[in-house]
């Protein structure tokens, strides 16, 4: 494929490849070249050009392919547009030449064609340029379009059009040619052609007038017959044609305009023209008479579908502002239509035409005009219906009977009725909130006007009203409430009309259908209104025979609907529903008969609808609350159902006596019956198998029936992927909903809701507008197929195969169309058997059903109609998957095989084919591996049968099959499958899509098996992945989108495996162009929004969502302000209430070209002055809903990628070096306008959005500074915005949902501590005030419009933004009293980040807001928790709850308060712990607020009697609280929980056992405590995050805290008592020391620190250092956090062994010492500050705190404890061995530690010699060490060994280490310190021997003096050196001078002894003391103050360990 890479093509390489090769050779050159000419130098191509006519030209005349042929005329013509055009017209004559040749052969055919397609592409690219050639050459072509075959008419008529195109006006002498030859083939037998000539004509009719004026009337009704026997392709080409002729003949084109004096048509005339169309159908006006007498005469449906199609276009192409101004005529016209009665002649094909008019409506209402235009649409709607209905009512209260013609019009209205409601109802439905003016309006009435309706004599027109009421009040959840009472006191006054019962009580099942789609619900007690008016209907039914039906349906009906309210509320009403049911039903045989005897008719008829309406409402309980159906449940359902079935055998006889008008009655019970058992398990109805299936089979084997009624059910039955197959299926397309009129089977398409009234509370099916079940006798067909699909594997093998010779004696009976329904139906039931066989795992049966089945199947399999065959085929793979035999398989494969090799005809082949690709299908390639090579052999045979598309078609699916399931089994057929695919894709025409749709998913497949292979470079490799690419670039080419489709899937695929070798960069222009033609200033994103705004198919809108959602990941923070001007642009397009800005532009229409230039800018911010001919929309809520979700993850993605983005004074100095760098931070006014516009839109979910981005805002930017006013945060001055956004949610009319997310955003804003001032935030402070008085008013508040858990969540919300705040305010509250001496900003590195300046707040700033609150909060708070601990109770405990509910929730909104509960309880949990604790308990509050009964607010429980607890009790009470809620939570918190919570409960319990009470409330319970450690040991287990682990230590060490205070009392008291010897027994671990694990809080709280330590410091585990794999660590220094973890850790270790009794003690000391030791040598690292690390720290204090602790003097232990002090010392001393392999361990810490022992346990350590010498090495290692620092410590401690009390210990230290310090001392004259830190080390040197002088004996000090008196003077400068020296060496001599001027007056005599015995010494002293004297007063003011500050040492360990 490379050589194909050249300018020219490369002849040689193409003569060496095989002939097979070289089409798809001469293909890739052609592609190359086409990339190539664009871009190439045009001197090189000029140049070449002769060269490359010649080559191009003479591929002309070598038959190419069609992709072949097309990409040749393009690079022919753009090498003509960039060359010299000197030969053009030689190649266009040459071209004209083969166009003219007489050769009719078929092989002669592809040159002729290619020729045709340059001639196209010539005029195309060069329109003008050829001059006037052109009547020749259209005169050739239109010659040529006479004599061709169909694939030659289609290319003629395509080359047409682009020359068309081309030329432009100036071909106008040939356009009446063109139009008189191409308008016959309109009505061409070949669809493909009839697209083309639409496609001319389309082109045509841009410059030819005559075609929408004169012509006009002529060319409708050639569209109309061009529609006749039309499939989906022609109809939508030629819709575009007729609708774009309409559009132009009522607005031309100003150009044509002006050439020549038009008269232009009105709307009426061209609407007119359209109706016919819709009405009449093709046949002219004169011959419809004739039809009209034969009762023929209705519309072909073809015809109505495509007409609606073209009234679309008529609008699209007219724009959203012409539909604006003329939505009126336009919607009176198409309701005019569906009143007609030629559109209404049966109920069919009423159905039909609505669906048409509510298809032109919603395409064109929906998408063209924006909100506050569909608003004005909306209102015009509510007139037309009134006028209607006004009209109705005229009729109807027409007594004395004068308008006889009236109740024709009364049965028209109601078609006009149900289309302008249900566009009502979606219109409201898409607007939601935004639709709210049109709602409340007066003038407009919208309530009023739909409510009329419900009295209308019409069933259909009464179920649409209540349709559309229930589309507003789930656009508007506050209506919901409301209507439901209005309806119910309706239907009460109303009482005695029938079509008031039936009308309002639709309009309440379909209310209560829709509360699921309105979170917030509706009250509880509405369910008992609802029970209570339909017992009461059905009660009365009897009392009056003219209303008994009515009453009887809508009590039925009521009750259904209830059940979609879920178990929570149906739970209630069981009992009374269960009675109803066993009462509407004959208790026995006896009864049953009895029934048959009495009765007339008419009773009979109620009768039957009562007992459908029963078990309809059966099935909707059944269905909705699976929860409630226990055993005893069922069982007692199964009474009535049995009974129903019984009755069912009667059924006939009774219909026999009284009349067949009980056939649809009976026909619902049945169909209500099977519905029902669908849904229950078939084990509860074994025993009445028999009778059960004898009504299923002869319902869908048609016994009894005598119409020949299809299911409905095979295309869900049959594979998704075969729908190519069958032809008439539609792909998913916007046509879909009128498109289904055209399917094969019984009334597809025409679902209406009149067929079954239930389905209006029903949940609509996904993608569909509104319910649309199908007629009565389909849906029984469609119920029993289904119910013998769940019964027939529970069948016994006897009955199987009795069923299933049933089905082909029925087949073999029936005859022409009935058979084929006969065949249909038992086809899908089978399906559904074979499908539910295989979701049980359950077989077939033995031989003999296998057989009898296979026999059915096979008959199947060459049946003429294709969808029979895709069900066989399908049938056959789930057989061969049910039975799994490979026998059974083997044969069948074989049956289809022989049947293959010897069948020619078409049918039996695609067949069997398609047999052997279900078999793989469902079989696996490894189950039908064996039969791999044939069925491919075959199968590429058959695919290469040119003479039937058919075959090649259904040969290719089969053949994608099974390269899909064998997988890797395929890879040796990849070649040969990949050359054949190949070859078809370059030879197959492309009119024939479907076997280009195969090819692709042939291809698709054929990438997956090769899988990542593609990646490699061999040869094979490389012409498989070069194949795989050519394939997609056809494809790519092709017209049709589904195959365009199919090549972009091939390429992912490609670019997923082989990544380097596909560029993609071809995909996005083809994006580009599927969206919209827009110039890209904002680039896809805003061709994406824009998208948004006019899509309606969801499933398209959520692919918009995620792509979008990709880009903003990959590309939002590098583009920041472009994708923040996006999202501000979309959101900023709403103006006052009315929603979206529409463009008002009185401009006539410019040109088109001038359109798609139109700015892109403009379709955004929709204030162009300057608007082009279509506006695009507003954006709509939905969009701007996106746009703000889009905002909050802008900020997100901003806050992952540089925290920059939130720093100011940073971004700035950014910004000023680029000017490229965008950082968030500077576009913070943006965003808060943006998220401000979000949160006061009329929206609700927007303003939701809007309220979360602001949370966001606030969060991230709360601790932002301002740089130019230090102390201040940048958040500031977004005060007011904050608090105007906030202030409407919490209005009174705001729903629930809103107001709790608004007071979540009030506490942030609070607790952030951006706003100082208190005054400021009082504003904020007194909405949640205000919530406040809401919460306290209890639960009996008035009028109610949401569920009782709506208020729960609005009342916990508002004590979680409390609580929040409350906790804030005592943590501020607790840092102004911890440093009150200066104040200084707080909080920098805390983990809220409050910024609070202090200085500007009193200590107890946001404490004084929340202190007048508190005494009611707290009442409150500890009410939710109590609640709380209570919903937490699992299950069986369910009786423990109180009866009425608790503070804040109702007993029967208990599972979704649950929810509520569950996100609120954490931050109450903390404020309560930190009231309680403050208040002590509450001690401080009245007695009277203690007790459990709170006075105030009713709501709460009130104690059984009003006894008072004592203050101990409520302690208790609320301790156990706390605790348990607690402890419940921290078992097992959710993995969803946000860690927030487990913070929160963590610091509660914290700030609990702070408190006194507390302390000894856990200390006494011991088990408690340990429970509570084996908790947070859990914890620490299943949470990362180090905040939570800090947290954890700080419980544990209040915890452990407690217990000692507890031990501390009791050893107390047992002193008082002078019980002094049975201290011993006292604490952990009594006389024996042994620890019970589970009972010992010791034994918990080790395992929980052990586990701390080994996390962190892996090393100290000894299994991980024997084990092989260990490679020892060097030590470390651990990150920040883990350090104060281990140092929490180790310091709760070392308090521990004080809670054990000494034999306890001993018992854990080893473990104790091992880790602290352990963690010092981990943790002992030199810093660079010689600072003391914090675990280092701990772990010396805590060894202090064990070798002081009062153990030590215990006698009873003391061998045990010395050899533990020893050992210990012994581990500590092997660790400080200086290694090379720890060059950095700190010695100081180490001998810091080893002086610790020495120091504090003397008395164990004396004499043990190997210590000692241990210990003087360690020390004289130091002080020979290099590190100043490490020497200066170093004497520090040894000064503190020396001066020991204990002289047995300190004397061996002095005589062994005191020399060698003179020694150092000494030297220092020779090298005098260079550094501070030196000159330390010496004075701390020093100090040590002054220090031995005054400790000696009076007799040795003269001994001692000699050595310390020449070691100062010699450090002495003299008077001429000093002035240079440098600063530390005058700083030597100066302390030097010092020293030696206080020990003189010390030691006079001894002193004078030295100094006279050395006269150099006095000399120098003398001289110093002189020049010190010499040097100023203020020098001598200094230094009086100096020896005071020298005198202390310098250096000072964080910690003082001494």
């Amino acid at each position: 494929m490379e050589l194909a890479h050249s300018l020219l093509l490369n002849e040689d390489a193409l003569a060496q490849i095989t002939e097979a090769k070289r089409p798809v050779f001469i293909f890739e050159w052609l592609r190359f070249l086409d990339k190539v000419l664009v871009a190439a130098n045009k001197v090189d191509v000029k140049e070449k050009q002769k060269k490359l006519v010649e080559q191009l030209t003479g591929l002309i005349s070598s038959a190419p392919g069609p992709p072949t042929r097309k990409l040749l005329a393009k690079n022919l013509a753009t090498l003509y547009s960039i060359g010299d055009t000197f030969t053009v017209f030689q190649t266009l004559d040459k071209c004209n030449d083969i166009i003219k040749s007489k050769d009719d052969t078929p092989a002669y055919l592809p040159t002729k064609l290619a020729a045709v397609a340059c001639v196209g592409a010539f005029y195309e690219k060069m329109g003008r340029m050829l001059g006037s050639s052109f009547p020749d050459t259209i005169n050739n072509l239109l010659k040529a379009l006479k004599s061709a075959e169909s694939q030659g008419r289609g290319e003629i008529l395509l080359s047409l059009q682009k020359v068309l195109s081309g030329l432009g006006g100036a071909a106008a002498s040939c356009h009446r040619d063109i139009y008189k030859n191409a308008r016959s083939l309109l009505t061409d037998r070949s669809m493909a052609v009839r697209c083309a000539v639409a496609k001319c004509l389309l082109e045509l009719q841009n410059e030819a007038v005559f075609m929408w004026t004169t012509e006009l009337e002529n060319v409708a009704t050639l569209c109309f017959k061009a529609l006749e026997g039309s499939n989906y392709g022609v109809r939508v080409a030629v819709a575009k044609l007729l609708g774009t002729v309409m559009a132009t003949a009522l607005m031309p084109k100003q150009a044509a305009v002006m050439r020549q004096n038009v008269k232009r048509a009105t709307l009426e005339e061209v609407l007119e023209l359209m109706a016919t169309g819709f009405l009449r159908g093709g046949s002219g006006f004169l011959k419809s008479g004739g039809e009209m007498l034969k009762g023929g005469g209705s519309v072909s449906r073809e015809v109505r579908v495509g007409v609606t199609q073209a009234y679309v276009v008529f609008v699209t192409t007219l724009g959203g502002q012409w539909l604006e101004r003329n939505f009126g005529t336009f919607l009176s016209h198409v309701l005019d239509l569906v009143s007609h009665p030629r559109a209404t002649q049966t109920h069919v094909e009423a159905v039909y035409s609505r669906r048409c008019v509510s298809f032109m409506l919603r395409a064109t209402l929906g998408g063209l005009l924006g909100e506050k235009a569909q608003i004005a649409a909306g209102k015009e709607i509510c007139q037309a219906i009134s006028k209607q209905m006004r009209a109705v009512e005229a009729v109807v209260n027409d007594i004395s009977g004068e308008n006889k013609a009236g109740a024709g019009d009364v049965s028209a209205s109601q078609h006009v009725m149900v289309c302008a409601l249900k566009e009502l109802g979606s219109l409201v439905q898409s607007l939601s909130a935004t639709a709210s003016p049109l709602i409340q309006e007066p003038s407009v009435g919208l309530l009023e006007t739909v409510t009329s309706v419900l009295l209308h004599p019409s069933m259909a027109a009464r179920l649409a009203a209540a349709w559309c009421l229930r589309c507003v009040a789930v656009a508007l959840p506050y209506q919901l409430t409301p209507l439901l009472d209005r309806c119910a006191e309706r239907i009460n006054n109303l009482k005695s009309s029938p079509e008031a019962v039936s009308g309002y009580s639709f309009a309440m099942a379909a209310l209560l259908g829709g509360v699921h789609q309105c979170p917030l619900g509706i009250p509880h007690t509405k369910g008992k209104l609802v029970v209570s008016i339909a017992e009461d209907l059905l009660r009365t039914a009897a009392q009056n025979s003219r209303l008994s039906l009515q009453r009887t349906q809508a009590g039925w009906l009521l009750l259904g609907a209830l059940m979609t309210l879920g178990p929570s509320l149906v739970r209630y009403h069981l009992p009374k529903m269960l009675l109803l049911w066993r009462n509407v039903f004959p208790r026995s045989q006896k009864e049953l008969e009895a029934e048959k005897a009495r009765g007339d008719s008419f009773t009979w008829q109620v009768t039957l609808e009562g007992r459908a309406g029963a078990l309809c409402a059966m099935r909707s309980f059944v269905a909705h609350c699976p929860e409630l159906l226990t055993e005893d449940v069922i069982r007692r359902l199964m009474t009535p159902i049995e009974c129903a079935m019984t009755m069912m055998s009667h059924v006939p006889a009774i219909i026999k006596v009284h009349g067949a008008h009980l056939k649809a009655s009976a026909a619902m019970v049945r169909l209500r019956l099977y519905d029902i058992l669908a849904l229950l398990p078939p084990k509860t109805y074994e025993g009445s198998f028999n009778a059960l299936l004898r009504e299923l089979v002869a319902e869908f084997t048609l016994t009894d029936n005598s119409a020949n009624t299809t299911t409905s059910l095979l295309r869900s039955l049959c594979h998704y992927d075969d729908s190519v197959l069958m032809g008439s299926w539609l792909q998913e397309t916007d046509h879909k909903s009128i498109e289904d009129q055209l399917q094969p089977n019984s009334a597809s398409g025409s679902g209406a809701l009149e067929h079954d009234p239930s389905s209006i509370y029903l949940r609509v099916p996904v993608g569909e507008a509104i319910p649309g079940p199908l007629p009565l006798g389909v849906s029984v067909i469609d119920a029993s197929v289904a119910l013998f699909g769940v019964v027939f594997p529970h069948v016994s093998f006897k009955h199987r195969l009795q069923m299933l010779d049933h089905f082909a004696e029925c087949i073999k009976q029936a005859k022409g169309v009935r058979q084929q329904a006969v065949q249909l139906n038992i086809f899908t039931a089978v399906l559904s058997a074979l499908k539910g066989l295989a979701e049980n795992k359950s077989t077939l049966g033995p031989e003999e059903v296998r057989k009898s089945a296979l026999a059915l199947v096979m008959g199947a399999l060459d049946n003429p109609n294709p969808i029979l065959r895709c069900a066989a085929g399908e049938a056959l793979g789930r057989m061969a998957q049910v039975v799994g035999e490979a026998t059974f398989i083997a044969r069948m494969a074989q049956t289809s095989f022989d049947k293959l090799k010897s069948a020619r005809d078409v049918v039996s082949r695609t067949g069997h084919s398609l047999a052997l690709g279900c078999l793989h299908r469902y079989v696996g390639g490894i189950g039908s591996g064996q039969h791999l090579k044939t069925s491919v052999s075959i199968l590429l045979a058959l695919a290469q049968d040119g003479s039937s598309h058919e075959v090649q078609t259904w040969a290719l699916h089969s053949l994608a099959l099974i390269v899909d399931s064998s997988g890797p089994m395929y890879r040796g057929y990849v070649e040969p499958t990949l050359s054949l695919v190949l070859t078809l894709l370059l030879t197959v025409p492309p009119s024939h899509t479907e076997v280009h749709q195969c090819l692709g998913r042939c291809l698709g497949a054929l990438i997956t098996t090769v899988g990542p292979e593609l990646q490699g470079n061999g040869a094979t490799i490389s012409t498989i992945r070069s194949s795989c690419l050519v394939g997609c670039a056809i494809m790519q080419d092709h017209s049709d989108s589904l195959v365009q489709a199919a090549a972009i899937s091939c390429l992912q695929q490609l670019h997923m495996f082989a990544p380097r070798h596909v560029n993609l960069s071809s995909l996005v222009p083809c994006l580009f162009c599927v969206s919209l033609n827009f110039s890209s200033v904002t680039g896809l994103e805003g061709v994406l929004f824009g998208m948004l705004d006019r899509e309606t198919d969801r499933k398209l809108c959520s692919d918009i969502h995620d792509t979008l959602g990709h880009m903003l990941s990959s590309l939002a923070v590098e583009k920041l302000s472009h994708w923040l001007k996006l999202c501000k642009d979309v959101l900023a397009a709403t103006t006052d209430v009315g929603g979206a800005v529409v463009f008002e532009v009185e401009k006539d229409e410019e040109d088109s070209e001038k359109k798609d230039e139109m700015d892109d800018d403009t379709m955004f911010t929709g204030l162009g002055e300057d608007d082009k001919s279509k506006p695009s929309v507003a954006p709509r809520w939905v969009t701007r809903v996106f746009a703000a979700d889009c905002l909050c993850r802008i900020i997100l993605l901003c806050e992952n990628a540089d925290k920059t983005h939130f720093d100011l004074a940073a971004a700035r100095s950014a910004q000023a070096k680029n000017v490229k760098g965008d950082l968030l931070v500077l576009h913070l006014s943006d965003l808060i306008r943006m998220a401000f516009m979000a949160a006061t839109d009329h929206s609700n979910q927007l303003r939701m959005a809007g309220l979360q981005a602001l949370e966001d805002i606030i969060k991230k930017f709360a601790s932002v500074p301002e740089p130019e006013f230090p102390g201040h945060v940048i958040l500031e001055q977004y005060q007011a915005n904050v608090g105007a956004a906030l202030r409407p949610a919490f209005s009174p009319d705001t729903p629930s949902d809103i107001t709790a997310k608004a007071c979540q955003v009030c506490s942030t804003w609070i607790g952030s501590g951006v706003v100082s001032d208190l005054n400021d935030l009082r504003r904020v402070h007194n909405l949640l005030v205000s919530s406040l008085d809401k919460v306290q008013a209890g639960k009996g508040s008035s009028s109610q419009l949401y569920s009782e858990s709506a208020t729960t969540m609005e009342k916990l919300a508002v004590l979680k933004a409390w609580a929040e705040v409350y906790v804030v305010a005592m943590k501020i509250k607790k840092e102004a009293e911890s440093k009150p001496a200066k104040p200084v900003r707080s909080g920098d590195d805390d983990e809220d980040e409050e910024d609070l300046g202090t200085d500007v707040l009193p200590p107890d700033s946001l404490i004084t807001l929340v202190q007048p609150e508190l005494p009611s909060l707290s009442r409150l708070w500890l009410a939710m928790l109590r609640d709380y601990a209570l919903l937490t109770l699992p299950a069986e405990f369910s009786s423990q709850l109180p009866p009425d509910g608790g503070a804040f929730y109702t007993p029967e909104t208990i599972d979704t308060a649950r929810l509520h509960y569950r996100s609120s309880w954490a931050p109450v949990l903390h404020a309560v712990a930190l009231w309680l604790n403050s208040t002590g308990f509450g001690a401080g509050v009245g007695q009277e607020e203690v007790s459990s009964a709170p006075s105030k607010p009713p709501g709460l429980p009130q104690g059984g009697s009003s006894t008072i607890k004592t203050f101990e009790e409520s302690v208790k009470d609320r301790m156990h609280l706390m605790l348990g809620v607690s402890i419940e939570f921290l078992c097992f918190p959710r993995p969803e929980e946000p860690i927030e919570h487990v913070m929160s409960c963590l610091r509660a319990l914290c700030t609990l056992l702070e408190a006194p009470c507390a302390k000894t409330h856990i200390a006494d319970d011991q088990l408690l405590a340990v429970e509570l450690l084996n908790v947070l040991h859990r914890l620490l287990l299943t949470r990362d995050p180090p905040a939570v682990q800090l947290q954890v230590t700080a419980v544990v060490q209040e915890t452990i805290r407690a217990a000692h205070d507890r031990l501390q009392r009791q050893k107390t008291a047992k002193e008082e008592d002078g019980e002094k010897d049975s201290q011993a027994s006292l604490g952990e671990g009594g006389d024996t020391g042994e620890l019970i694990p589970g009972k010992s809080l010791v034994f918990a709280a080790m395992e929980l620190l052990v586990f701390i330590l080994v996390r962190h410091l892996p090393q100290l585990n000894t299994r991980v250092k024997e084990s092989p794999s260990h490679v020892p660590l060097r030590p470390q220094r651990l990150p920040e956090e883990s350090a104060r973890l281990v140092a929490n850790a180790v310091s709760i270790l070392a308090e521990l062994p004080s809670l054990c009794s000494p034999a306890g003690s001993m018992t854990i000391l080893p473990t104790v010492l091992f880790l602290i030791t352990g963690v010092l040598k981990e943790t002992a690292v030199k810093t660079p500050d010689n600072s003391v690390p914090v675990p280092v720290a701990a772990a010396l204090q805590g060894i202090k705190t064990i070798i002081t602790s009062p153990i030590a003097r215990m006698e009873s232990v003391q061998t045990q404890w010395t050899s533990l002090v020893r050992s210990s010392l012994a581990s500590v001393l092997e660790y400080s061995q200086p290694d090379e392999s720890r060059p950095d361990m700190d010695e100081v810490s180490m001998l810091t530690a080893i002086t610790l022992f020495l120091l504090s346990a003397s008395s164990e350590l004396v004499g043990v010699t190997v210590l000692q010498k241990g210990c003087m090495d360690r020390f004289r290692n130091a002080l020979n060490s290099s590190d100043p620092w490490v020497q200066a410590r170093c004497y520090q401690l040894l000064l503190s060994v020396f001066q020991h009390s204990s002289r047995a210990l300190s004397t061996p230290y002095i005589h062994a280490l005191a020399p060698l310090m003179v020694e150092k001392l000494k030297a220092v004259e020779r090298s005098r310190p260079g550094t501070a830190a030196e000159l330390q080390a010496v004075q701390e040197g020093i100090r040590v021997l002054e220090n031995l002088v005054g400790m000696g004996e009076e007799q040795n000090r003269v001994q001692l003096l000699a050595l310390l008196v020449p070691t100062l003077v010699s450090y002495l400068l003299d008077e001429n050196s000093i002035s240079s020296a440098p600063q530390v060496s005058k700083g030597l001599h100066e302390f030097a001078l010092q020293n030696l001027m206080r020990i003189g007056p010390l030691y006079p005599a001894a002193f004078k002894i030295v100094i006279g015995a050395a006269p150099e010494l006095k000399t120098r002293l003398e001289s110093a003391i002189r020049a010190n004297q010499a040097s100023s007063k203020a020098k001598a003011a200094a230094r009086q103050a100096q020896p005071a500050v020298q005198a202390a040492p310098t250096i000072k360990l964080k910690t003082s360990f001494f």
